[in-house]
Parts: structure tokens; sequence; C-alpha cells
């Protein structure tokens, strides 16, 4: 029987393992030595709540599923009906296909064709590669179309330390600036955080934290941290086209084995809207490519001798 999220490709380099789906160009799971980097989950279901997904033309939300185009209205669908708004792009549901497949690595493409509300042409790959720096991700987007057309991108992994609830992990963000919302996750406006209970700076317990935001204003190369009490630490880092964050303390997804709390920590090229705000979007002209990277660096777990390299 085919799994709900198609083939499965099992990388290896030394003690790091993952699986990536055919589907989405999904992380179904990462482990080092036998211990989970992120919330895994069974062959035989679709991702939970975007678990691990990639998430392009655009992350997040565009607020109604409407925006503008040259003074003309763009109607995308709503495939988040109960917010009534569209959410995380065009290929969350789609089949990715092979372009090169390594012990330690997979390249996947997928096309966007002109449809309601994004009527572009792209090209996109996106390659995960295990190496002495943990878990790479580098998409490739390209423009095929005649006119310029606009692009985001993001990505949606839940990180965890083993059997470590994540409740009990310290999430430290170094951002100064959020998102604000109104009660269907649609941006409002953007406030400093310093002085705030969204100040993660210095730590803060995810237990503590009750976050669904978008955050930006992040260093040039950000770099957010979870860590263990006992010095364990997953570093997910991003370049600089990676200049937006954002932060979901999820408890409906929690379950016995995991907690009372999932977490995802999603590096994004813009926020939410920016289909209708503009901001963080690329527009790429024809022919034009864009090639951008993040990734997961564990760092302090024992069991091999490469990882000394990573602190």
């Amino acid at each position: 029987m085919r799994a709900p999220t198609g083939d499965q490709y099992e990388l290896e380099f030394g003690d790091l393992t993952a699986t990536v789906t055919q589907v989405a160009a999904g992380i179904r799971t990462l482990r080092f030595a036998g211990v989970d980097l992120i919330e895994p989950f069974d062959e035989d279901a679709t991702p939970p709540s975007a678990d691990g997904i990639v998430l392009v033309p655009w992350p997040n939300r565009v607020k109604d599923g409407v925006w503008e185009l040259d003074g003309v209205p763009q109607r995308l669908a709503l495939t988040e009906p109960a917010l009534g708004n569209a959410s995380h792009g065009l290929l969350r549901h789609r089949p990715y296909t092979l372009v090169e497949r390594t012990d330690s690595s997979v390249t996947q493409a997928a096309a966007i064709y002109p449809e309601a509300g994004y009527p572009f042409i792209l090209d996109t790959t996106v390659t995960h590669e295990l190496d002495t720096e943990g878990l790479t991700v580098t998409h490739t987007i390209t423009n095929r179309g005649a006119r310029s057309a606009p692009v985001a991108v993001g990505a949606h992994p839940y990180l965890r330390i083993g059997d470590v609830p994540a409740g009990q992990l310290t999430l430290t963000v170094q951002a100064g600036a959020r998102f604000v919302t109104d009660d269907r996750l649609n941006v409002t406006g953007e406030t400093p955080v310093a002085g705030t209970p969204y100040d993660l700076s210095e730590g803060g317990r995810v237990s503590d934290l009750d976050l669904n935001d978008g955050f930006g204003d992040l260093q040039e190369r950000p770099e957010h941290v979870l860590s263990a009490d006992d010095g364990r630490r997953l570093v997910l880092w991003g370049d600089p086209s990676f200049a937006y964050v954002q932060l979901f303390t999820h408890r409906a997804f929690a379950t016995k084995e995991k907690g009372d709390v999932a977490l995802a920590i999603e590096p994004m090229t813009a926020p939410a809207n920016a289909l209708n705000t503009g901001t963080g979007l690329r527009w790429l002209e024809p022919e034009e490519t864009w090639t951008l990277s993040w990734g997961i660096r564990p760092e302090g777990f024992a069991g091999d001798s490469y990882l000394a390299s990573w602190g």
C-alpha cells in the first residue's frame, strides 16, 4: 500500500537519520542516535497540523484568501476554512518528483502552475541533507512565467529533544518585534517585544508560553535555540533570507508520549499576509532563481566523535 505522504526517503549520516516524504517534501522523522529531534508521525498518517512540511509560495495566512495584483483582486482557495483564510501555500498536499538521491541527501522538485488566486508559473526544488552540521534544507524557486511573481518560503517543523516533554524545554529567540493578530490570527500590527512576555532573548520555559505568533527584527543569520536542562540543544538556523519566524505552542497536537504541548519553530522569509502587505515578499523576475537555506543543528549530544565540532 502507498503511504499517505508518498515515497519515503530514508537518510543517514553517522548517528543522524531522517525520513523525508514525497508529499509536501516533508520531514517525517529526524533522529540522533535514536533520539527524536522533531515530532515524528507514522508512515500511515498524514502530517498532523502541518508537521514538517514545506510552505511555498507563501507561509502562514492570507487574510480572507484575497490579495490584489495590479489592482485586480486575486481569490485563493480558503484552505483554513474555520478561520476563513488561505494557509501555507500551494504545495502542502502535492507530491514532489525525485531529482537526486544519495545515502545522506535527497533533492525533490515540484512545479506550480497558474490557479485561482495565483496566476504564476514556478519551478521549485527542496534538498534535505545530513552532514556534520546536522540537517540542512536548501530551497530553490525559479520563475518560469513571463511576468514577475511574488514568492515567500517557510517550513513547519515541531522540535523536541528525545523523551523530554516539550514543556520542560527552554526556548530562546533573539527577536525585536512581534506581529499582533486578531481572533482569526490575521496580522493587525507590529510591536516591540522588549519589556513584554514575548521577549525570549533570555529564554522562556515552553510550558509557560502561549504562542501562535510571528516575530521579526531578527539577527542577520537567525538562530533559534531549544534547550534541555541536561545541556542538549537544538539550533534552528536560517540564512539572511529567513528574516521572520512563527512560534506555535500547540497543545491540541500534544499526546501522552509528547507531553502537554508541542512546539513549532517555523522559519519564514515573510510574515503572515505578505501577499497583501508586501512585508518580506520577494518578486522574482522571469527566469530568476532564488536559493536559500535553513537547518537544524544538534549540540551537546553524546555518541559520535564528529559532534565535537558542534560545541
